[in-house]
């Protein structure tokens, strides 16, 4: 086990804009919930807002930071409008605007879904490809998944899943009606993957981050971006050939 069972492993939530972590556990003090990044740190307010501003209580929607903190970003060099534009223009010019989807429990816990492009309409539903994710590689034979959106003409968006199996694992149709069914059963009906796509390597940057870009072009049929950034182009040209095959 991880730190021999010593060290707790938490989740936090900060940006490179915040200076510094905002949403954590204090250490030794806050109860965690595996999943959670808790509460905001003493001296931090944060809310979840509609689109249209209003606050939600408890409930998903849109993480937003109300008050001034110490190690705020004060600009962008060179070019202030798009600072202003990009992080106080969603709703009044005191909010900030974090570009993150995320959840308030009854406890006041926040349970971050990742980028709002990442936080899919599934037939009125709000759901974070992370939370789809999670619940996939929770299965014990799933290496790693990645989740994207396709355009669905009646929910709105289909999920779709590129996912790398443990090795020695076989991947049939048995395989992608259980992952189908542990996803169900570990979020709701409303977060079945409509695709599985089994996938021996997923496009990645050299820095090792998974481009979801690629893999929604690829859902959708699109012509692919571009991928000078790939650590192995050849990956994506691979999982369309592979993708349209099972159409």
């Amino acid at each position: 086990f991880i730190g021999g069972e010593r060290c707790p492993i938490v989740d936090t939530w900060w940006q490179t804009e915040t200076g510094g972590m905002m949403i954590a556990p204090l250490p030794g003090l806050t109860e965690t919930k595996p999943g959670s990044a808790t509460r905001p740190l003493p001296g931090i307010s944060a809310e979840i807002r509609r689109d249209d501003g209003s606050n939600i209580p408890v409930g998903g929607g849109l993480l937003a930071l109300t008050k001034p903190w110490p190690g705020m970003l004060r600009g962008i060099y060179g070019d202030m409008d798009r600072y202003v534009q990009t992080y106080w223009s969603r709703w009044t010019p005191e909010i900030y605007f974090t570009g993150d989807g995320a959840k308030r429990d009854a406890d006041g816990f926040f349970w971050v879904l990742g980028r709002v492009d990442d936080v899919l309409n599934v037939a009125g539903h709000r759901i974070g490809t992370m939370e789809v994710e999670s619940a996939l590689v929770d299965h014990p034979q799933v290496a790693e998944a990645a989740v994207v959106g396709r355009v669905h003409e009646i929910k709105g968006h289909a999920l779709c899943a590129f996912v790398t199996v443990k090795e020695g694992t076989p991947t049939n149709d048995v395989l992608i009606a259980e992952l189908k069914d542990h996803v169900a059963k570990k979020i709701g009906a409303i977060a079945r993957p409509d695709d599985i796509i089994f996938a021996a390597d997923l496009p990645k940057t050299r820095s090792g981050k998974i481009m979801r870009r690629l893999l929604r072009d690829i859902a959708e049929g699109k012509a692919l971006g571009d991928t000078t950034t790939l650590a192995d182009p050849a990956v994506v040209a691979r999982l369309k050939e592979q993708y349209q095959g099972t159409e």
